[in-house]
């Protein structure tokens, strides 16, 4: 149903014609007007639907709201009042609507739109924005808040909202809309849906990631910045397409927060740190690199792997162990084999300077005598199904149950686990699986008809869709509070894969399970960016790619960028090559070991940087535009981004050297430096002019240093001769900063003539300063720097060199560093590594981008098609990783038969055929002189269409078999993703004319005879509200398939069975086309 707009302020009532039900519209007319499940609710005839409503028998938290009133308020000046449309609580006239059939029956389904009524909170230019005063009342409370009293208490202010967004409420849904000044730049995603998915091998189109984050940050064209917060914690849509609009969809009611417009996005968000609270501080050695492995299966291994770190001078503070070391994937338990003596092994990874991270998942198994199980039954902590029974599910460890961290009591039961955890010398807890992940699904949770005893606080007793957004930041909470008390004074570090706004007071996170290929290395840098953006500034990507092999020189890319990242780990999936540092040759290997020496040396700016988003909310990496945010030419930069004053520029292409790319920098002084390292793999340094960075020694590991370690301060002037920055320093761990036990330094640098004094300009803190040596850089450009020598807290001057001395310094060092660069041993740009474990992920597809479809295709895998996206839908209808799924044909019945893993030859691409606008023709040998032929193309007569002309054909078999090859069978084996499981079905009409539709639950289904789909059969999404047709020819076509997945489904076209030959290939030529719900 399209917007309706605001005509007037006076009532109007709008009919809207709707044929009967039963028609073919009629889906199309439920599409648009139900609300997504579990709402199918009741709406009484009053045209009042209730939010409070729930299924299996729950009472509502308030009672139905009579006569619900929406205000249409847009206020021009300010009021006593504390709604600002003028009134105490206005019941103006509203725009309505009702639905009608062509009879003339009025079924109850409103439409009310307006202008949303608001009140300032928390602090000036922070306003909460509702529907009405009803909605206000009926908004459950805040779980993205510190403190929900804060969003739910107004505060005296004089000043007005510069923008002020408008509702449309349908049936259950609430849809609300800002719009901003042409030029403004949105920060979040896309088009995105927030429900927390385990989002194994996601990619640019997938719309639901591991967390959730219903928050926009605008930009506006002045460089002023307004952040929007949609406070709910249900699935909520999240609408950027619009290139000025904001648009959220999710159930009623819920309200919106802005913050600003301020200054500069930086003051938003730390205007939002002050709703939805700042990151925990962590301990000093999580800064440090970590490494992790799916495999690390023995107490043998891990030790192995500590050892070679040490052995080959490459930086490392952390061993992480996946959940290898648990006794059948039981949480809390150790491998009485494997990991005999956990306190033992942590004591001599201790000795080497190493911490110990475990992994813990919500999912607990049911197995009577295991004391985990046996005490949360007794204390009735897990989730129930809709039935009051335990919901059971099943996870790694086979069937299990889960805690209910909606409930105080169940918080405490597991924060008590954690405790005595801790006492096996655990030094940090991985939380991971918490979205909650569930198998055999397809949704890939847990029904949404589940139930939670949630304390009233929190919402009360809810099902959970209520709650499934914020189960990983209560996970989180149980897990840090847990790990705070075994030791009041350590500061837990807890890392955590699901959550949600506020999840950073808990834990640190990182981007999930990315794949090893250079569209996620280039991917994993907006990522970080962006969830600093959204108030989490502590997270990082599985450096190397978790799942799939890294080339050697895709993993030195990689790690050059993310030891630059706020939380650095190499992290990789069993069953795939080894992804340590040392791992692909030594080239690679002193790539590894240049780029982490340079995080080390960092980490003392670094752990300022953390110190500061920990005191005000600030980002710890940020977008390159931060510098500037009125230059829009920095907005859309992909290859750099900002520590504070220090930029880092790098490649994320395979064939693009960091050293060769023309980079954008902010207007003013930036100049560039480094530690003699510099490689064509390593990312390029800029220091901001004006900017003074605290730099320290190399160290193997963060428990190395002192306080007696020599400092070093990189010094930049600005056009103005002066500088200043900033060091953060206390014990690294424990809580006596927040007693004062700490020393934050202010350094300064000003230019008189050609004489530079660097100082202390002011200090806070009880700490008496260290006596240390003090080493001060100052950069010249060019990488050319001059120096000296003194004690921290005394002035130490530089006399600067004339013009022409600079000069020679500046052409000095220039070409000292193109001597290192030529000198260098690169890494060999070698794309596939020799192994039988795992497939090589790294080499780039090929790309068809023509009418409304972009495809990319892998020929070495199979030729198959792993991504599809529609771009006017901007819908990605493939499910895939590269070496599995997407697109697949197969020459026989049989699962993954030949067909699917060869690597095929492209014989024509990017040609113009006659009527083709792209196209791509490949073929495949699949043994016994069979080849399958693939031709992929678009029209140019109809670019709606994307079309695939497939056959097997005889090309080598031999003279005694007439000709003939063996029984083959084309099998076009196509996995689509379900965004909305729940909302999505299959509809054809067969040839016998009889209708079907077949929904998620149906199974697996095939077709046949006068039961195949006519021609034609259509894949559906009710909350998009398009459909994917897929067009063939019957004559062709012998059988179809449905097989519904976990978030899946195959349509699937099989040929009939027989031998073929070059003059009698079978064929199956078939095409795709969106369509919309009309």
């Amino acid at each position: 149903m399209e917007d309706l707009p605001l005509l007037s302020r006076a009532s109007i009532t709008i009919t809207i014609a709707l044929q009967r039900a039963g028609s073919s519209s009629d889906l199309a007319l439920r599409r648009r007007l139900r609300p997504l499940p579990p709402r199918r609710l009741h709406v009484p005839s009053s045209g009042a639907p209730s939010s409070f409503f729930r299924r299996s028998g729950l009472k509502p938290l308030l009672p139905p709201l009579p006569g619900r009133v929406f205000s249409s308020a847009a206020a021009a000046t300010a009021s006593s009042s504390p709604f600002r449309d003028g009134t105490a609580n206005s019941e103006e006239p509203r725009l309505k609507s009702k639905m009608s059939t062509q009879e003339g029956q009025v079924v109850a389904a409103d439409v009310t739109t307006g202008d949303m009524i608001f009140e300032p909170i928390l602090e000036e230019g922070v306003f909460r924005f509702d529907c009405s005063a009803n909605d206000r009342d009926a908004a459950f409370p805040s779980l993205s808040f510190v403190n929900s009293k804060d969003r739910d208490t107004p505060i005296t202010s004089h000043h007005v909202p510069s923008y002020i967004p408008t509702y449309q409420c349908l049936l259950e849904q609430q849809i609300v809309k800002l719009e901003l000044p042409d030029g403004t730049s949105f920060y979040g995603t896309g088009e995105v849906f927030t429900w927390n998915t385990d989002a194994w091998g996601f990619g640019p189109g997938t719309t639901s990631l591991y967390q959730s984050h219903p928050w926009v940050l605008a930009v506006l064209p002045s460089g002023e910045s307004l952040g929007i917060l949609a406070d709910t914690t249900r699935r909520c849509e999240i609408d950027l397409r619009n290139k000025s609009r904001v648009q959220f969809t999710a159930p009623s009611s819920y309200p919106v927060i802005t913050f600003g417009p301020f200054a500069s996005p930086g003051a938003v968000l730390t205007s939002l740190s002050h709703a939805t609270g700042t990151v925990l501080m962590p301990p000093k050695w999580s800064l440090g690199y970590h490494q992790c492995r799916w495999n690390y299966d023995s107490d043998i291994i891990v030790r192995e792997i500590a050892s070679k770190f040490r052995e080959k001078k490459i930086p490392c503070d952390a061993i992480w162990m996946d959940i290898d070391y648990m006794d059948g994937f039981r949480c809390f338990t150790f491998d009485k084999d494997r990991f005999s003596d956990p306190k033992s092994l942590v004591d001599s990874l201790h000795q080497d300077g190493f911490k110990a991270i475990w992994m813990l998942d919500p999912g607990i198994k049911c197995d009577e005598g295991y004391f985990v199980y046996d005490s949360g039954c007794k204390s009735d902590v897990w989730i129930k199904a809709a039935d009051g029974t335990p919901f059971v599910g099943e996870v790694w460890p086979g069937s299990c149950v889960f805690p209910d961290f909606t409930q105080s009591k169940v918080r405490h039961w597991w924060a008590q686990l954690v405790q005595d955890f801790i006492s096996n010398g655990v030094d940090g807890i991985w939380n991971d699986m918490n979205e909650p992940s569930v198998f055999k699904s397809v949704t890939k949770t847990m029904p949404e008809s589940n139930i939670h005893r949630g304390d009233d606080e929190l919402g009360g007793l809810q099902n959970h869709s209520h709650y499934h957004n914020v189960y990983g930041l209560l996970m989180a909470r149980s897990t840090y509070e847990g790990v705070k008390s075994a030791n009041e004074n350590k500061r837990p570090f807890v890392l955590a894969r699901a959550g949600f706004v506020g999840s950073q007071r808990f834990a640190a996170t990182w981007t999930g399970d990315n794949l090893s290929n250079w569209e996620h290395l280039h991917m994993s840098i907006s990522m970080v960016l962006q969830l600093g953006l959204s108030g989490q500034p502590l997270s990082g990507p599985d450096i190397g790619g978790y799942a799939g092999n890294a080339s050697p020189k895709l993993f030195g890319r990689w790690m050059g960028i993310g030891a630059m990242f706020p939380f650095c780990r190499g992290h990789s999936e069993k069953d795939t090559n080894d992804h340590e540092p040392w791992s692909f040759g030594e080239e690679c290997e002193e790539v590894c070991r240049l780029a982490l020496k340079r995080r080390y040396r960092f980490l003392l700016h670094i752990y300022t940087l953390v110190y500061m988003a920990h005191k005000i909310g600030t980002p710890v990496a940020s977008p390159t535009f931060f510098a500037d945010p009125k230059d829009p030419r920095l907005r859309t930069l992909e290859n750099s981004f900002l520590l504070g004053p220090l930029l880092v520029c790098t490649s994320s292409m395979p064939h693009g050297e960091s050293n060769d790319l023309q980079h954008v920098l902010p207007k003013g002084i930036w100049l560039t430096f480094d530690f003699d390292d510099a490689h064509p793999d390593l990312p390029l340094l800029f220091l901001q002019g004006g900017s003074i960075i605290p730099l320290g020694p190399p160290h193997q590991h963060v428990g190395e240093a002192n306080l007696s370690d020599d400092l070093t301060l990189l010094v930049a002037l600005n056009e103005h001769g002066t500088a200043k920055g900033i060091l953060f320093e206390d014990d690294g761990d424990g809580y006596k900063y927040l007693e004062g036990e700490y020393l934050l330094t202010h350094y300064i640098a000003e230019r008189e003539s050609s004489l530079v004094t660097i100082r202390v300009y002011t200090e806070e803190g009880s700490w008496k300063r260290p006596k240390r040596r003090l080493h001060v850089m100052l950069l010249l450009g060019g990488g050319a720097m001059v120096d000296a020598w003194g004690m921290d807290g005394d002035s130490i001057q530089i006399t600067l060199p004339s013009e022409h001395e600079v000069s020679k310094m500046v052409a000095a060092s220039e070409k000292k560093y193109k001597a290192r660069l030529e000198s260098c041993k690169r890494i060999p740009d070698v794309e596939e590594i020799s192994t039988h474990k795992g497939v090589d992920l790294s080499r780039t597809p090929i790309e068809l981008k023509s009418g409304e479809w972009i495809a990319k295709v892998v020929p070495w895998i199979g030729g198959r098609i792993i991504s599809m996206e529609h771009v006017t839908s901007g819908t990605q209808w493939l499910h895939s990783r590269i070496e599995i799924s997407g697109y697949e044909e197969y020459s026989g019945r049989e699962y993954r038969s030949a067909g699917c893993t060869e690597d095929y030859t492209v014989i024509e691409g990017n040609l113009e055929h006659a009527g083709e606008e792209e196209s791509l023709m490949m073929e495949g040998e699949i043994g016994g002189g069979v080849v399958l032929q693939r031709l992929i193309s678009t029209r140019k007569d109809n670019p709606k269409v994307f079309r695939i002309d497939s056959s097997l054909v005889a090309r080598k078999v031999g003279a005694g078999s007439g000709g003939f090859s063996r029984l083959v069978c084309l099998r076009v084996h196509p996995t689509f993703a379900l965004l909305h499981p729940t909302e999505s079905f299959i509809s054809f009409t067969s040839i016998d004319g009889s209708k079907h539709e077949l929904w998620p639950d149906s199974g697996e289904q095939t077709f046949e005879g006068n039961l195949l789909p006519n021609g034609e059969w259509l894949l559906w999404d009710k909350c998009l509200g398009v459909g994917l047709v897929n067009r063939f020819d019957v004559n062709e076509v012998f059988m179809c398939m449905i097989h519904w997945g976990t978030g899946t489904v195959n349509l699937e076209l099989w040929s009939e069975e027989r031998p073929v030959s070059k003059e009698s290939p079978l064929k199956i030529s078939h095409e795709y086309e969106v369509v919309r719900m009309s």
